[in-house]
């Protein structure tokens, strides 16, 4: 017998790594067969995929506004000085500001138009009358006056740009819905003008949405004078007080944030795109409504009054893409034993500098990986957490509604986000370590396995 061979020694170790592999497996069967059909449900509802797919329509202008935002409001002292206090650079400073107000200002009118063109095309209708029905409901809800809050003086006939805004972007949602809904109806039970064959096919569509078109105004005609009057006055300040209020305050708070996070990541553990369903989709109209907050305070050199926004989980959560795998996708170029993982790493570094980690996330994977689920729900939720708190205490600078894209490299991203704070960029460094020191053991453990599964000691079947 070989000197220091000890059968006994190697038949534990096989027994209990047949009983891990068992344990995975089980809880494999569990996150496939109990979890994720009701997230698969979810993700596929009607309503809520065509909130999600509306609300990005509206990211690459909120850009488009946030680059100006970033121009108009620079961190160099000299030119600051120069927009405020020389005379070209106030007409400078006031130019730049067109294009971040027709962005912002109009959050509500194109979530409007994005989300009912979403729906309209699930329901196999006419996306351009659903939209100009849609676009004409949320109007006619609108009033059109504006009031000066110095003098209280109100004047009629003027469209007021904060309700179209993110102001209003609840309303917009509701009756977006509200519309098409009402338009499907009356198309599915056959409530239409149909047209000879011979007339071409634009007129035939305008004419089939004229008794659609009739409904719709009609109902939100009666919506409007119903509020008008009710002691609401209109439908805006009811979803002020019952949903923009409310869900903008949650979200804000930090268990809205852990809420949040644990949603993102729970859903991505099971293969489902946690971000696109959560942050970019269910909970965005409130992130970007808070993020518009702290965007109108920044303009006005005002306190920043919001920590949780939707740059602030792009940034400061997602940092490498979800689950904060940016210090994990470094680790597998550099520090791993096994062939597999540092190939992994070769084909996930360039694009984890850009905010993708698809090659981690089912190439690793992480997906339906029980023992990798761990440090991934981890990793952001506690980081974002020591970030939640160093904002709150302003240690660090919050995020100043400035909407860049998800793509942004890390340590720059939290620099711009922040309005140009190097606290931004220091947030990010210390961030890195913190998920590094959580992915760590984690990261070693798979290493390992996957190690002896090259070696041939771990049957893989």
């Amino acid at each position: 017998m070989l000197k220091g061979f000890n059968s006994g020694d190697i038949s534990h170790e096989i027994l209990e790594n047949e009983k891990e592999r068992i344990n995975q497996k089980a809880l494999e069967r569990f996150l496939e067969e109990k979890l994720m059909p009701v997230a698969v449900k979810v993700a596929n509802q009607r309503h809520l995929a065509a909130i999600k797919d509306g609300m990005v329509i509206t990211l690459p202008f909120i850009i488009v506004g946030s680059v100006f935002l970033i121009l108009g409001n620079l961190p160099i002292p000299a030119l600051a000085n120069f927009y405020t206090n020389n005379a070209t650079g106030q007409v400078i400073a006031r130019w730049l500001s067109y294009p971040v107000d027709v962005t912002f200002n109009l959050l509500g009118f194109i979530a409007c138009i994005g989300i009912s063109y979403k729906l309209a095309q699930y329901y196999k209708l006419d996306e351009v009358s659903g939209v100009i029905l849609s676009l004409l409901s949320f109007f006619l809800v609108t009033p059109f006056t504006f009031m000066f809050e110095k003098t209280g003086d109100t004047i009629n006939g003027i469209i007021p740009l904060s309700r179209l805004g993110s102001q209003g972007l609840f309303v917009a949602i509701i009756m977006s819905i509200f519309t098409i809904e009402i338009f499907n109806f009356i198309v599915k039970k056959n409530i239409i003008i149909k047209m000879p064959d011979s007339v071409p096919p634009s007129v035939a569509k305008s004419f089939a949405a004229l008794i659609p078109g009739c409904v719709v105004i009609l109902l939100s005609l009666v919506i409007r004078i119903g509020f008008e009057v009710s002691p609401f006055d209109n439908i805006h300040e009811v979803a002020k007080v019952l949903l923009t209020g409310p869900i903008t305050a949650v979200g804000a708070s930090f268990p809205g944030m852990v809420i949040l996070s644990l949603m993102n990541n729970l859903l991505w553990s099971c293969g489902i795109h946690g971000s696109n369903l959560i942050t970019g989709g269910i909970a965005s109209p409130a992130l970007l409504a808070l993020a518009d907050q702290n965007r109108a305070a920044f303009v006005a050199r005002q306190p920043i009054p919001n920590v949780v926004t939707g740059p602030f989980f792009d940034v400061f959560h997602n940092t490498g893409g979800s689950g904060a795998t940016f210090a994990l996708a470094i680790m597998l170029l550099f520090l791993s034993k096994s062939q597999q993982l540092k190939e992994i790493g070769k084909l996930a570094i360039a694009p984890a500098f850009f905010n993708i980690n698809e090659p981690i996330l089912f190439g690793l994977p992480i997906v339906m990986n029980p023992i990798l689920i761990i440090p991934f729900i981890l990793a952001p939720l506690i980081s974002s957490s020591v970030t939640y708190w160093a904002m709150y205490f302003g240690l660090v600078a919050k995020t100043a509604g400035i909407v860049i894209p998800w793509t942004t490299p890390p340590f720059l991203a939290g620099f711009l986000a922040t309005g140009g704070h190097i606290s931004g960029l220091l947030m990010q460094v210390v961030n890195f370590f913190i998920t590094a020191a959580i992915y760590y053991p984690f990261f070693k453990l798979w290493d390992k396995r996957k190690l002896d599964e090259e070696n041939g000691l771990i049957n893989t079947d």
